[in-house]
């Protein structure tokens, strides 16, 4: 790793971006994370993982911490949220878990989701009353047939009123049953201390830099590009964006990053730097093999991810299926510094062993190589374990392409 002291920058190869970047997500080496610790320390590190309710092997949260924290269990999530409510179910990268203490740092979000409650007191007054004096309700707790136009066509005034107060900040997610949400006041959910707090930040780029140093951390590293994983900052244009990064660099609190045979530089927060440092210094080989969530945070930027993996990925799951070129569900494969599979899997049902619709290797990967095949073995193992079943061998693996639909 070589330092450039006139800029700041680190140039480093693209072999030890990707293990920088399997170090910062916690796939590399032995487990770093553990436990409902575990599961706060990573998403404190990234700020916030990405909530979907698509369940085929596990929800897309749970398939991140699965590939993260050694003994995660699905119970952890729902007790961090919903009883311990140290983490909270809100926006960031569209829908997603957050820690509770970021909740001030939100309330530009919140701010401006507060102009449909505002222009519709009387709906909002009577559900906060509803809730206020019968506790924690559904959409279908609350009695009435006005409809109103809405994000996705009509809909039930109550249920608009419901999400409306959910994103202005008023009502919280009390538990989901399934994924049905209740909702609750936020005063008895949010403490007082988080929901008390000022704006943290006095103009607008201050925020922009915020937000931009968080999905940096959010990635791991993170280039000046548009980007999926720019997803949800309101406001935030190129040259905002533009405005952001140097300010950023000029105080120094990210660093730029020049990989070998890649145009555009990457980024880093400092405080990741020692992780960076870490990764460059340490040669040995990471016999490690984990399967990664759809969302994932690492998958954030695929044109990155193309870049420094060669690895091309689309979530094809609202693809007719004539269109899709893998499949359904598509999970990818890490081993070593490389992504080196992909699986479509059978939707689990209880009792069923863990099986495979197709698997596909990537291009150049050694198939007859032994200790990869025992390590991917191993964490199949572990993957089937941790969603309550067994493994079951796929059948014959297929090269890339082969038998798309």
């Amino acid at each position: 790793m070589k330092t450039n002291k006139e800029d700041f920058a680190i140039s480093i190869s693209k072999r030890q971006a990707r293990r920088f970047l399997l170090l910062y997500h916690g796939l590399s080496g032995e487990f770093e994370f553990r436990g409902k610790e575990g599961v706060m320390a990573y998403i404190r590190r990234v700020g916030c993982i990405q909530y979907d309710p698509l369940n085929v092997v596990g929800t897309n949260p749970e398939l991140v911490l699965r590939s993260k924290v050694e003994d995660f269990e699905p119970a952890m999530l729902p007790e961090l949220l919903y009883e311990d409510r140290r983490l909270v179910d809100y926006w960031d990268k569209c829908m997603s878990i957050l820690p509770v203490e970021d909740w001030p740092s939100l309330s530009r979000l919140r701010e401006h989701h507060g102009a449909w409650c505002r222009n519709n007191e009387a709906i909002v007054e009577r559900v906060s009353s509803e809730i206020a004096g019968r506790g924690p309700l559904c959409s279908g707790d609350l009695d009435d047939d006005e409809k109103v136009d809405w994000a996705w066509g009509p809909t039930r005034l109550s249920r608009a009123a419901l999400e409306a107060m959910y994103h202005a900040g008023r009502l919280g997610i009390h538990h989901k049953s399934h994924t049905r949400k209740y909702y609750d006041l936020t005063e008895r959910l949010i403490p007082e201390r988080y929901r008390a707090a000022e704006d943290p930040f006095a103009t607008d780029e201050r925020y922009y830099a915020w937000f931009v140093t968080r999905r940096i951390g959010s990635v791991g590293l993170l280039w000046n590009r548009p980007s999926d994983a720019w997803i949800g900052i309101r406001g935030l244009k190129s040259r905002e964006r533009n405005e952001a990064f140097a300010a950023l660099v000029r105080e120094e609190r990210v660093v730029p990053v020049r990989v070998e045979g890649i145009a555009h530089p990457l980024y880093v927060r400092s405080e990741d730097r020692p992780i960076l440092e870490r990764a460059v210094a340490d040669d040995g080989p990471n016999e490690r093999a984990s399967v990664l969530a759809p969302l994932d945070n690492l998958m954030w930027d695929r044109n990155l991810i193309r870049e420094l993996f060669g690895f091309e990925y689309r979530w094809e799951v609202y693809k007719p299926a004539a269109q899709r070129q893998y499949g359904y569900y598509v999970l990818p494969v890490v081993y070593g510094d490389r992504i080196v599979a992909r699986f479509d899997p059978v939707k689990h049902r209880k009792g069923a062993p863990l099986a495979f619709h197709n698997w596909w290797w990537e291009d150049g990967v050694d198939k007859e190589d032994a200790r990869m095949a025992r390590a991917i073995a191993a964490g199949l193992e572990r993957f089937a374990g941790q969603l309550g079943t067994s493994y079951s061998a796929p059948r014959q693996p297929k090269k890339r392409g082969e038998g798309a639909r």
